[in-house]
């Protein structure tokens, strides 16, 4: 048997119909419940035009999105029934589960299983064993016959499982088939539900499949994220919190996990080595999924007889892991070499004991704990682990976690520079499987497009610790500089110097707001004399002469960091070039030297949607979305930080911070300066990286550059209002009052200027930073200060929050010149 016929059976099952109402039914269903196409969409992780394409019947959802568009429709029939009908079918019948029933396990934990026999439930073929009968739980039933019309059914989408077609033949057999997909939940409530008091596990998932060895994994089509919705039985999950209760039973925060056999150690291996239903799921088909994680609370750490506390010497350090080592073994499992906050539970293929196992141990309390290096493994961990009121606590850990995964579809990494990094070859792999036809044998290869390893840098664009740069620089050459603006400042004019503040104001996601759709550099740069323009579609470093160019004189200048003009020829990047010629009549004919692209793409695009989500479904847990007032904004602005006690605003302002993070690291990575390297390990484990590409950062630094001066040209031209200062997004205005409002550009009808100076959360969009006295401001520049140090000390309203000055009190110097005679 081929891997064509597979192939040809999975085209077959996803030609069939997929049970869905007609597409006039579902826009009925819709209107109905006064649902626009976009709050679908946003609910599906779709575009909103797919959603009319469905209801017009010119597309058809996906195998990977129609499961949860069903259920959505299912609900929505039952609350609003055509007119002819009392009520509205379900299309799929569940018998609902029993309630209360756990899963036969054996003494270390896994799951009982005997031959195929007709569930008591649904009567579909079941392998497992509930009291010695077999059944199914927990989503895991097959569609049963229609019930008769008399009997109650729990609507549910029916599970669809992950294909195995990319499976060799020989294989084909001995692989067991990958858990159902769940159904995500189809319109996820504006902000989710504080999770409850996690009850005593249950068992309803079966263990995860061994995977085939020799070659890549049958992708499985990743669902929408949904946001941080509390798992269901019958799916994947990628983190578990392990707790135990005061009688000595363990209690875990996902219903129907199965839960270890006993209190002790060896039982703890036993069963992380059982094949449990967790895992990262893979974002992208070509990808590859995480491993799942184990978070263990306070109270499991006591009942496995662990120390409260990380051991803080060697030898105690060394006896722990000792013991975790001895423990393990018993059951075929290994742990990492070095135990910290976080460390590995493994078990290689073909030991005995089990299948290839691979987990994460997270233990909460140990979070914060150890030497340099134990913290920087746990340095995203232990703000994932922090409750509202300071504690490291294992169920706060692994709500986040899930949350985190949802919206990013990937595990938090060791750092928010090394996340982005994991994310981008997440969404956009280097690396495909592809299968030799004379050998049957598999191998990888660098997809079209990909980033390659080694070390790709061009002297103008290597970075500042390249010896590339060095020796450039050494011969008093210019090399690449686009930088964000950095302490630009100017004299205020005599209208400026008669108002009353300075109100700052500061852009949201500066990066994330231009690297959707921005052409970047993936290939090589070449040299080019003379080269073609062409409208700038290409990406590259130009050498350019803006030195006689003139610009708006009350803003900073454009193509340079500093904000002054050049005062020379110099190396700028693509987003630069084409601005100063689209805007200030820049001749790109006079360019006679380049570094070009020989592939350029919106590399970071799928990067940025799934940040961009996440960011704004965190803000929008915090009270802040798309279309506010700007008087709504800055309300909700001023008390977003206020979370007090409440966990779900608690879990969105610590997510939005790492989403920010990870944009921002993910940008400074790509030129990453490792300082605790030196320079031999430098060029050898940076510089040969993938991920190691200036020209790629100076790209987006001059996009966002750009934008911003983009935005403050447009401000100005409209309302003759600019900027006296400007630091990175930060920027100050003189304005009457310790508000933005009245800098701000409107339509006729009261609603912003697109593409200037607005109020809002979503990306280039700005935020109120801070209102100084104007007099405080100009005090500063006088002193050769930048006035943007003064947004620290200063609130919104214009009041000084900062440190108290120091008073001298010549009394007291008096008795201590005193004291100090005597």
């Amino acid at each position: 048997m081929s891997d064509e016929l597979f192939e040809s059976v999975d085209a077959l099952l996803a030609a069939v119909s997929t049970g869905l109402p007609a597409p006039a039914e579902r826009k009925r269903l819709r209107l109905a419940a006064g649902l626009t196409p976009a709050q679908i969409a946003a609910a599906l992780r779709v575009n909103s035009a797919l959603v009319s394409q469905w209801e017009d019947g010119s597309a058809h959802p996906g195998p990977d999105v129609a499961p949860a568009y069903m259920r959505l429709l299912e609900g929505l029939a039952a609350r609003f029934p055509a007119p002819e009908q009392p009520a509205a079918p379900a299309p799929a019948t569940f018998v609902a589960p029993v309630q209360g029933t756990v899963l036969d396990q054996h003494p270390d934990g896994s799951l009982v299983t005997g031959p195929a026999e007709p569930c008591v439930q649904c009567g579909q073929p079941a392998i497992y064993r509930v009291q010695g009968r077999p059944m199914h739980l927990g989503g895991l039933c097959r569609p049963a016959a229609p019930a008769p019309a008399e009997t109650e059914v729990e609507q549910q989408a029916p599970a669809a499982t992950a294909p195995v077609a990319d499976v060799p033949a020989a294989q084909a057999e001995s692989v067991e088939p990958a858990p159902p997909a769940p159904a995500p939940a189809a319109a996820p409530p504006s902000r989710p539900a504080p999770s409850a008091a996690p009850a005593p596990a249950r068992s309803s998932q079966r263990p995860a499949p061994a995977r085939a060895q020799g070659r890549p994994a049958a992708p499985r089509a990743a669902a929408p994220a949904a946001g941080p919705a509390a798992p269901t039985p019958g799916r994947w999950v990628p983190v578990v919190a392990l707790d135990a209760d005061p009688d000595g039973g363990w209690v875990l925060d996902v219903p129907g996990f199965p839960a270890p056999a006993g209190p002790k150690l060896g039982d703890w291996f036993a069963w992380l080595g059982t094949g449990l239903p967790l895992r990262v799921e893979r974002a992208h088909p070509q990808g590859r999924g995480g491993d799942g994680a184990v978070c263990l609370t306070a109270a499991a750490l006591k009942q496995l007889g662990l120390p409260a506390t990380l051991p803080s010497t060697d030898k105690t350090l060394n006896a722990l892991q000792a013991k975790l080592a001895k423990a393990a073994a018993t059951v075929g499992m290994e742990i990492s070499e070095n135990i910290g906050p976080v460390f590995r539970a493994f078990r290689r293929a073909g030991s005995a004991g089990g299948p290839k196992t691979s987990l994460q141990i997270t233990v909460a309390p140990w979070l914060g704990q150890g030497d340099a290096r134990q913290q920087a493994v746990s340095a995203l961990a232990a703000p994932l682990a922090t409750a509202p009121d300071h504690a490291r606590d294992g169920a706060t850990f692994a709500r986040r976690y899930r949350a985190f995964t949802a919206d990013l579809g990937v595990a938090p990494g060791a750092t928010t520079a090394s996340t982005a990094m994991l994310l981008l070859d997440a969404v956009r792999p280097r690396v495909e499987w592809v299968k030799d036809e004379a050998t049957g044998e598999w191998s990888s290869h660098l997809r079209d497009g990909a980033l390659p390893a080694g070390d790709r840098c061009v002297p103008i664009a290597a970075g500042a610790r390249h010896p590339l740069t060095r020796e450039l620089l050494s011969k008093g050459r210019a090399v690449c500089e686009e930088e964000d603006y950095k302490w630009w400042a100017r004299e205020l004019t005599d209208d400026e110097a008669g108002r009353s503040f300075a109100v700052a104001v500061d852009v949201c996601a500066s990066y994330l707001s231009v690297t959707d759709s921005l052409p970047l550099p993936i290939g090589e740069l070449e040299h080019v004399t003379n080269p073609a323009w062409g409208k700038g579609k290409t990406a590259g470093l130009w050498l350019c002469d803006f030195t006689g160019i003139e610009v708006d004189e009350p803003l900073p200048h454009p193509a340079t960091f500093h904000g002054r003009p050049p005062t020379g020829p110099g190396w700028y990047a693509t987003p630069t070039v084409a601005y100063m010629a689209s805007t200030y009549g820049f001749d790109p004919a006079t360019i006679t030297e380049a570094y070009l692209s020989t592939h350029t793409a919106p590399l970071l695009k799928e990067w940025t949607t799934r940040i961009r989500a996440g960011y704004k479904r965190a803000y929008a847990d915090l009270g802040l979305t798309d279309g506010q007032t700007p008087e709504e904004f800055l309300a909700a602005y001023a008390v977003h930080k206020d979370v007090d006690q409440d966990p779900v605003r608690a879990d969105a302002l610590t997510l939005a911070g790492l989403y920010k993070n990870i944009y921002k690291g993910g940008i400074g990575k790509w030129s990453d300066s490792a300082r605790h390297l030196d320079d031999e390990q430098w060029l050898e484990k940076v510089a040969g990286s993938w991920s190691y590409r200036p020209e790629i950062r100076f790209h987006i630094i001059a996009a966002a550059r750009i934008a911003a001066h983009r935005r403050m040209r447009k401000t100005y031209l409209l309302t003759g209002r600019a900027p006296f200062a400007v630091n990175v997004d930060s920027y100050l205005y003189a304005a009457d009052a310790p508000s933005p409002i009245e800098l701000l550009p409107v339509k006729d009808d009261g609603t912003p200027v697109p593409g200037a100076l607005r109020l809002g959360i979503a990306p280039g969009s700005h935020k109120h930073e801070a209102s100084i006295p104007l007099q405080k401001a100009v005090e500063a520049m006088g002193r050769r200060e930048h006035p943007s140090r003064l947004t620290h000390d200063y609130a919104t309203d214009g009041t000084y929050t900062g440190p108290e000055p120091a008073v001298e009190n010549a009394d007291t110097d008096t008795d201590e010149q005193k004291e100090g005679e005597r």
